[in-house]
């Protein structure tokens, strides 16, 4: 089944080995339809990747070898402080060296605790994503899950991040249209607030996915 966006967002909460399960059945399926595959997280949950797709029955020593699967725990931050303009420039790098190197186009996941490094300062975020999502629209080789872990984002974070993507990742094989999409300018008003917040605790609910 095709995702209705090759944007898209991962709300959840509780421990995020919780969702390992699903990510690797997404990076598996996308590798064998010919995508680099890209995830970025902690070290512990890159290892947590590394044997969940091995269950699956990958053969990570030789998808790592051949750059098929990158599964990296290296910053990508400077002393703490979170580059939008350089994360974008990295990952439109890397695509473009997945396309030059024979494959059909890049997949990629990170955690965006993570991602955002010591600091947490998240008011860079909706520059990021909206600059994010423009090189979705331009680059339609490029495909990806945003993950929001509830349990370490602030809220004003899990908001922004549900206004700004497309689609809602809600198992292996569903993803939702989501019908926040840039639908209100920051900041939002109480109304479109509150409907954000039920929409967010509605998808922390779904815990058996």
């Amino acid at each position: 089944m095709e995702p209705v966006s090759r944007h898209q967002c991962l709300i959840y909460e509780g421990s995020p080995s919780q969702k390992l399960g699903i990510l690797a059945a997404i990076l598996q399926r996308k590798l064998n339809e010919g995508y680099r595959c890209l995830y970025l997280n902690s070290a512990p949950m890159v290892a947590g990747m590394a044997s969940t797709l091995a269950a699956l029955g990958v053969d990570m020593a030789s998808e790592t070898e051949k750059g098929s699967i990158i599964l990296s725990s290296e910053p990508v931050t400077s002393d703490g402080d979170f580059n939008s303009e350089l994360m974008l420039s990295q990952l439109e790098n890397s695509l473009d060296q997945a396309i030059k190197d024979g494959y059909k186009g890049l997949w990629a996941s990170g955690d965006m605790t993570w991602e955002f490094g010591a600091k947490k300062d998240f008011s860079k975020l909706m520059e990021y994503e909206l600059g994010l999502e423009n090189v979705f629209r331009r680059r339609k080789e490029l495909c990806g899950i945003c993950q929001y872990h509830h349990d370490t984002l602030p809220k004003d974070a899990l908001q922004q991040g549900l206004l700004l993507h497309p689609g809602i990742l809600i198992s292996e094989t569903l993803t939702q249209v989501n019908p926040h999409y840039l639908k209100s300018n920051w900041p939002v008003d109480q109304n479109t607030s509150n409907e954000l917040d039920e929409t967010i605790a509605q998808l922390c609910r779904k815990r058996d996915n």
